[in-house]
């Protein structure tokens, strides 16, 4: 029993703040357990306090107040170098005079590894990131998505408990983003390594985190798992920030059986799922695109909708219409047969059912 509570708690950060000139807190009473084994995502805005939270845990900032608990044992005095933890950051950080395998068997000779043991353990690494045939090479003759795995390889190759990224994907292209973060996720899966990574892409946590803690103004808003970051954002903040969200603003004028009936200010009703409102509060209602529909159905809010603008994305149709009064309300269309067509300038109906709409704070 003890070891099962013990991996739950990790990680901690326990009534954890930052303040850089004693006055103004870029990380505020944070609380925060991570189990041993998972991949959490840190995610926010630029300034939001992940980054901080990081460098806090990784030895490169010292809490102004409260503890950082690694296995059990506050880790806030020991040095960078001694807590054990591989870290992985965005511009690689890999030594320009030295070949990939001398970068890679660096943190082992600091360990006091024998030659041998180190040898082994730089081939089983690159061999991991599928880099085997690299290990004469300098990072000035890699590409930028060969440096990062050599970068990655560096932070498993002594084989750590905890490994740290901090936007380890940003200087990518697209299309090999998008392969890294498949790459990084096996390899989590693969290792049982416990992971805290910190990113603004949104797409980025939802793809690989068991858990995502979203940060803003120095707290976390939101820690839930990527399904229900999405699918139930508990705040307003939460809602915007995580995939794209269509914004009602009205006046709560009841709440029935955890259904809330919200007035519109040009007159309009719209009832919806009462998640952090008040009656007679105003509210913000949130709606994901792909839960609205085109045409009335049985208890939900029908309305009607003015075409604006059609966008062809291929798999559906990005519309954007005037629903309510929000010029900017987006429905996706999926692009299959059967689907209705639309032209710009035509009036349609749309709707929604209350269990996708939520009533958030104002």
């Amino acid at each position: 029993m003890a070891a099962s509570e013990s991996d739950k708690d990790f990680v901690v950060f326990d009534r954890v703040q930052k303040s850089y000139d004693g006055e103004q807190l870029v990380v505020k009473d944070l609380n925060l357990n991570i189990g041993k084994g998972e991949f959490l995502t840190m995610l926010g805005p630029s300034g939001s306090g992940k980054t901080t939270c990081l460098m806090m845990l990784a030895g490169f900032e010292t809490a102004t107040h409260g503890d950082i608990l690694l296995g059990g044992k506050p880790i806030n005095n020991i040095p960078p170098h001694k807590r054990g933890i591989g870290m992985v950051f965005q511009n690689y950080a890999l030594f320009p005079h030295m070949t990939v395998g001398e970068n890679l068997s660096f943190p082992l000779e600091v360990r006091n590894m024998s030659k041998s043991v180190r040898e082994q353990k730089v081939k089983d690494a690159l061999d991991m990131v599928q880099m085997g045939d690299f290990a004469g090479r300098r990072p000035a003759q890699l590409s930028g998505g060969q440096q990062q795995r050599i970068a990655l390889a560096r932070a498993l190759v002594f084989e750590p408990q905890l490994v740290l990224m901090d936007e380890p994907l940003g200087a990518l292209d697209k299309q090999l983003r998008e392969h890294m973060q498949y790459e990084i996720k096996h390899l989590h899966e693969r290792l049982g390594v416990t992971v805290v990574y910190v990113t603004h892409d949104q797409s980025e946590a939802l793809t690989m985190s068991d858990r995502v803690a979203v940060f803003e103004d120095g707290r976390i808003q939101q820690l839930s798992s990527p399904d229900d970051l999405y699918e139930r954002p508990e705040n307003a903040f939460v809602a915007q920030f995580i995939g794209e969200n269509n914004k009602l603003f009205g006046k709560v004028e009841a709440i029935t059986k955890g259904v809330a009936t919200v007035k519109l200010p040009m007159g309009g009703v719209v009832k919806a799922k009462a998640v952090n409102c008040e009656h007679g509060q105003d509210t913000t209602l949130s709606i994901r695109p792909e839960r609205v529909k085109l045409g009335a159905s049985k208890s939900s809010n029908a309305t009607d909708a003015k075409v604006l603008e059609l966008i062809y994305l291929g798999d559906h149709i990005r519309c954007r219409m005037n629903v309510h009064g929000n010029e900017d309300f987006v429905v996706k269309v999926p692009n299959a047969a059967g689907h209705k067509h639309l032209t710009v300038g035509e009036t349609t109906t749309v709707s929604w059912l209350a269990e996708d709409c939520r009533a958030l704070d104002a």
